[in-house]
């Protein structure tokens, strides 16, 4: 791990527990860093914090203040972290469920969110159970026990649910219509790849080593161009990540 990241870590932890005491009782390097997969440049932080207890809406506003950008920078594009309650970690729930989430950084909008319920349908709640089940394979500890004794993962129906949710998700966002590449649209083909992995092969991979994946089986060179587009090729145009991220939702559905 890059020694500044490890230290940004490390100083969010001891401000953690500075705040919740006992109560914080492990702690998940979560996304990109769990997956090997880490760029400065273009990656978020993703942490999880576990809680034993409630925490009251005082607490969560401090360990807010101590954790916001302005206070504790971050080293990456900014830093995503949710706290759980260990029971919610553990109940395998597709639901939100957290106590807070927190997204802050240089080049990200702050967010701060106090109860799971309070988090808009129209942002996304697919999004928890999933990083939980990316937890379950693949936390990276900081401390307390391995993340697949804390983390759940979903049963089969809640993880389709919830991978139709998401890509529907997607699916809504405005995307270039032209026929020009379009930047960005590269992560919609890789990110669809790692939905479709997670559903064919039952494993979560980074997004380029999904796409990798999948061409293992068959030629793509939609998928080719996306991977070559992370390390400056040339992107799809929307219709074309588009059409591809249709035709992942169609597989999962099992429709036609």
């Amino acid at each position: 791990m890059d020694s500044g990241l490890e230290r940004y870590l490390a100083d969010l932890i001891d401000a953690a527990r500075d705040v919740l005491d006992d109560n914080l009782v492990a702690a998940y390097a979560a996304g990109s860093i769990a997956l090997d997969a880490y760029q400065p440049d273009r990656s978020d932080v993703d942490v999880v914090l576990i809680c034993e207890d409630s925490v009251t809406l005082a607490r969560k506003h401090e360990l807010v203040s101590r954790l916001r950008h302005e206070v504790l920078p971050c080293p990456a594009r900014g830093l995503e972290l949710v706290m759980y309650r260990r029971a919610v970690a553990r109940s395998g729930t597709p639901e939100p469920g957290f106590e807070v989430e927190l997204n802050t950084g240089s080049r990200m909008p702050f967010r701060a969110t106090y109860d799971g319920n309070d988090r808009p349908a129209a942002d996304g709640r697919f999004w928890y159970g999933l990083d939980r089940s990316i937890l379950h394979q693949s936390g990276l500890r900081l401390f307390g026990p391995p993340a697949a004794e804390v983390f759940a993962d979903l049963s089969p129906a809640h993880l389709r649910a919830l991978l139709i949710d998401a890509l529907t998700w997607w699916l809504t966002l405005p995307t270039p219509a032209s026929d020009e590449p379009a930047s960005g649209t590269e992560d919609a083909v890789l990110g669809a790849c790692r939905s479709l992995v997670r559903f064919r092969y039952g494993v979560w991979l980074a997004k380029v080593a999904a796409g990798r994946r999948l061409l293992d089986d068959c030629p793509s060179p939609l998928i080719e161009r996306s991977i070559q587009a992370r390390h400056g090729g040339v992107p799809p145009t929307g219709p074309e990540a588009r059409a591809f991220q249709q035709s992942v939702l169609n597989e999962i559905k099992g429709g036609p």
